[in-house]
């Protein structure tokens, strides 16, 4: 069963800076892309970023590029999205999410829909 865990969530003023991790448990992540999501109050789950199975291509979204840094690191079997310069509008509950590469050998989707595994979310709130 793949399964995942967010962590690195926190309160942080806006300018500030936050790591989150995506440890993998129970499954090789560099066999999956990975996805970073987030949801914020009443709104829709919306891409932020994403890695393919080779790190040979990154997606991000356009709010968030140049601020933000997806990587993994295939030792620690886990993913991270660095996220500098926050935002008030960064605030919400961040999730990451893996599709195996049998299913997207290259590249990466930024649709919610393509991503079976999910974690259970860690809270990003950005506020003075």
């Amino acid at each position: 069963q793949v399964q995942h865990v967010e962590s690195g969530g926190g309160l942080v003023q806006p300018g500030g800076s936050l790591t989150l991790s995506c440890a993998g448990d129970g499954f090789a992540m560099d066999d999956y892309a990975i996805g970073w999501f987030r949801q914020a109050p009443g709104k829709e789950r919306e891409g932020v970023s994403c890695i393919s199975v080779n790190d040979d291509y990154m997606y991000y979204k356009r709010s968030i590029k140049g601020r933000f840094t997806i990587s993994r690191d295939i030792a620690k079997n886990a993913a991270y999205l660095k996220m500098n310069s926050l935002r008030s509008e960064d605030t919400a509950l961040y999730y990451c999410a893996a599709v195996p590469r049998t299913v997207v050998p290259r590249g990466c989707p930024s649709n919610s829909d393509a991503y079976p595994s999910w974690g259970q979310g860690t809270q990003v709130t950005v506020s003075s």
